[in-house]
């Protein structure tokens, strides 16, 4: 009876850490190929994808009012459309839209969400247009980095 137990308790452990395993490879991997233009294809279902293009979207559309207010000396307007996008929008993801990504995008998501709130704070605290511009301008090198290296396919 004790080496059936045994038995037992060393299957079920090793079935457990072989599904976290699994499980941590796949959240860092994300559900990926290589695509034929030499980008990383991520692979989602239409309303995934539709997601993250919608967010994508919301990002453009920030980046178009900061320019804006900009140009208008309007600090607090240009800080109200980075704060929008900011680390604050983050989070609304589904969870199975989140382990399809592979953990370089995750992270320049975020980074990409943290730049915003600190695009905000100089707009609010300092108020110098040229500084915000510049931070503005490293945004939008993370944009161009993450479309220069992803794309995104429906899974079949």
């Amino acid at each position: 009876m004790r080496t059936t137990c045994k038995f037992c308790w060393a299957l079920t452990t090793t079935l457990v850490v072989g599904v976290l395993f699994v499980g941590a490879w796949y959240f860092v991997r994300g559900n990926v190929t290589e695509g034929d233009d030499g980008r990383t294809s991520i692979l989602l279902t239409t309303g995934e994808r539709d997601f993250v293009l919608t967010e994508m979207r919301g990002l453009l559309e920030a980046v178009e009012v900061i320019t804006f207010e900009l140009s208008e000396e309007n600090m607090d307007g240009a800080a109200a459309a980075a704060r929008s996008v900011g680390m604050g929008s983050a989070g609304g993801e589904p969870v199975t839209l989140i382990a399809k990504l592979p953990l370089e995008f995750k992270k320049l998501g975020m980074a990409t969400h943290n730049a915003f709130d600190a695009l905000a704070t100089e707009a609010e605290d300092m108020g110098d247009g040229s500084v915000v511009l510049g931070q503005l301008s490293g945004i939008l090198t993370n944009c161009t980095s993450c479309h220069a290296g992803y794309r995104f396919d429906i899974a079949e």
